[in-house]
């Protein structure tokens, strides 16, 4: 057993002295069912729902729906798609978001509904994954706005975050 020398334990007491904790806060709207929502959200949800029929989910049984609201007014969904040769497959957010940019490039995302669908047919939460959240990162980067993300919640609440930041805090931008 090695001793520590005064200095050595200076050192550490030294950083502890100038360490401080920090708390990210995240700030959210919490609707009590897709009712309450503003009627333009509520129809972006709704889509989102719709495109929970087109996922091809035949190894989790878990469907995924995602419809994006572009600045031009149109909406793009989008649905996962699950491979054998996992990772292949690719989420609800991002079919939705690249389909977005494929067919109207340069037209900003304003906003993403993402609803989840068990295998017993019923609809519940589905948040999204890191690389999701990169990608809506970027697309928020190019647009020079947030992109509203709207989240149907356990029990049927329905959450909505002004922007990735809240959902992805210290993420990568350029």
């Amino acid at each position: 057993m090695s001793l520590l020398s005064a200095e050595t334990i200076f050192s550490h007491v030294k950083h502890l002295q100038i360490m401080q904790n920090r708390t990210i806060e995240i700030k959210y709207k919490e609707y009590p069912s897709p009712d309450a929502l503003p009627a333009e959200e509520r129809l972006l949800l709704d889509k989102a729902i719709q495109a929970t029929a087109t996922a091809y989910s035949p190894y989790s049984h878990f469907c995924v729906g995602a419809a994006v609201l572009l600045a031009n007014g149109a909406t793009v969904t989008g649905s996962n798609q699950e491979n054998v040769a996992y990772p292949s497959g690719l989420c609800a957010e991002r079919t939705a978001m690249f389909a977005a940019s494929a067919q109207y490039p340069k037209v900003p995302m304003r906003k993403i509904a993402i609803v989840g669908k068990n295998a017993e047919g019923e609809l519940c939460a589905a948040t999204p994954c890191g690389a999701c959240r990169q990608v809506m990162s970027e697309y928020q980067d190019v647009a020079g706005e947030n992109i509203e993300i709207i989240l149907y919640s356990e029990g049927g609440t329905v959450l909505v975050f002004d922007g990735i930041d809240t959902l992805l805090p210290l993420r990568f931008s350029f």
